[in-house]
């Protein structure tokens, strides 16, 4: 392998040239073969423009949540503490899953009961500059369906593997 550098060969692999230092690293990782995949490795999160989340209080009870989230046609509602004048601090998400999982069939109780008895406690959030890929990975490896976004550490939205799959789509239709 040569280094693009100063021209010196190197052994495959190596992390830096032997010869002036100059790191190797981005050499031995292998290119992409499609446009699709380019994009997802190249795009950031912040293009598919995530959707205003919905927020409640910890004290919100469910029921309310979930008719927020019909309301708002959206699978998930952020839970959020107010901090003294510093905003709003992201302390849960509560999902249909959770719903599902957690409430199953006892509707009943959802209507004293509040959300933070049932939400997925300090959710995994990324932010907006993140690459799609980083997303999709997250997303994969933790089960989740619906991820929040920030900038520059602020909730300003939610992401679901729906809009992700609507940029795939999009990015098929375009190769083909």
């Amino acid at each position: 392998m040569l280094c693009p550098s100063c021209g010196s060969e190197n052994t495959e692999g190596a992390d830096l040239c032997q010869r002036c230092q100059h790191s190797l690293t981005d050499m031995s990782r292998p290119s992409p073969p499609s446009q699709v995949e380019r994009d997802l490795l190249q795009d950031r999160i912040e293009i598919l423009k995530p959707r205003q989340p919905i927020t409640v209080m910890p004290a919100t009870a469910v029921n309310e949540a979930l008719r927020r989230m019909i309301a708002g046609s959206q699978g998930c509602v952020m839970v959020v503490d107010h901090d003294d004048g510093a905003g709003d601090e992201v302390v849960g998400i509560f999902t249909e899953r959770d719903a599902l999982l957690k409430l199953n069939f006892d509707t009943g109780r959802g209507e004293e009961e509040p959300i933070s008895s049932v939400m997925t406690a300090n959710p995994i959030m990324l932010e907006a500059k993140n690459k799609i890929a980083y997303a999709l990975h997250k997303m994969d490896v933790g089960g989740y369906r619906h991820v929040p976004i920030l900038t520059e550490g602020k909730l300003t939205g939610i992401i679901s593997i729906r809009d992700i799959l609507g940029y795939l789509t999009q990015r098929i239709e375009l190769q083909n």
